[in-house]
């Protein structure tokens, strides 16, 4: 099991306060997970702000605090954050620490230019969720998932739902093998006759795992299929009574076998936030020895330039028309 997920052991070795991790927040209230048990909290008024201090003077006198400034703008916790917390005594807590993140996956925030908004801390992975069938896989949209992981450190694993749907002919065969030829794993599963199943719930275990699929995926029947009850919990957050997502707020769910799933309701795309046009090509695995090598170095865009290393690996079938024509809608997007 990934030790990145932290267990009783690693609880019992905090002394400054209980260690827990935040699987859900709402209008500045937020629930962790400890010790298998959920508690509500609420946050540390010094999260919110930053303190200046005199420095000490030669008669070693300690160094007091000279100003208070209320932090504005992102919520420094968000779900996934491993914080400490302190016992209110009637069954809820308040988050005094956040512990230094691991990773963390951004997109842009709506409304707000450049301002990042993190989704989601300390994941171990991202799987995008695509069907085979009904509705057909966009590749192109997979790519997108894939960059993202890449940029912000993450694993990524494709998993190809609806399998029991597939017919012969339809690409999906030849697709897969290009994915897995590029380095990523790529599960295949079907809820309907289980086939696959354990393939996923193994890469899943201990680890904490960020799903990306659009709605008619299978995604809900996955879940449902791996753990009873898990895909109906997941899909009900967040959505109003006409089946909308209302918020952009993840939630982790507790998986039986150990670690976690994260759900990100509304977030669709994820935006490819901080990533400069010039290195785009170093988040696709297949590009990334290329870079540096063409005619015009680091200065070529892999467009139109004569001599680009990356245009001949396409021409000769090292990397895939499909793959390079992600990577030019993708620089389209980041100019």
């Amino acid at each position: 099991m990934n030790t990145d997920v932290p267990d009783d052991r690693a609880i019992d070795a905090i002394g400054n306060g209980e260690l827990a991790i935040v699987i859900r927040k709402n209008h500045g209230r937020y629930h962790v997970q400890t010790r298998g048990r959920e508690i509500p909290c609420a946050l540390s008024s010094r999260l919110r702000k930053t303190f200046s201090y005199t420095t000490s003077d030669r008669g070693g006198k300690p160094a007091v605090v000279q100003g208070v400034k209320e932090i504005r703008g992102a919520d420094p916790v968000v779900v996934g954050d491993e914080v400490r917390l302190v016992d209110a005594g009637d069954g809820t807590g308040m988050i005094v620490e956040v512990l230094p993140r691991r990773t963390r996956l951004s997109r842009t925030a709506p409304g707000r230019g450049a301002f990042e908004q993190v989704l989601v801390a300390n994941a171990n992975q991202v799987v995008p969720v695509f069907a085979a069938a009904q509705p057909a896989p966009k590749w192109g949209l997979l790519d997108r998932y894939l960059v993202a992981a890449e940029a912000a450190g993450l694993a990524a694993i494709v998993c190809i739902t609806k399998t029991d749907l597939a017919r012969p002919g339809d690409g999906l065969d030849r697709a897969t093998a290009g994915y897995r030829g590029i380095g990523y794993p790529v599960l295949t599963v079907s809820a309907v006759t289980g086939e696959g199943l354990e393939p996923v719930r193994e890469a899943l275990r201990g680890r904490v795992s960020v799903l990306a699929g659009k709605s008619g995926v299978g995604k809900t029947s996955l879940l449902n299929a791996l753990q009873p009850g898990l895909g109906l919990r997941v899909a009900a957050v967040g959505r109003n009574s006409k089946g909308r997502h209302t918020t952009t707020n993840p939630e982790m769910f507790p998986l039986d076998d150990g670690g976690f799933v994260v759900d990100t309701p509304g977030v669709r795309e994820f935006g490819l936030l901080g990533i400069p046009e010039e290195d785009l090509a170093m988040h696709f695995p297949e590009m990334r020895a290329l870079v540096g090598t063409c005619r015009f170095r680091l200065d070529c865009r892999h467009d139109e330039e004569p001599g680009c290393a990356v245009r001949r690996a396409v021409m000769d079938g090292a990397i895939s028309p499909g793959r390079y024509r992600s990577y030019r809608r993708l620089a389209e997007d980041l100019r």
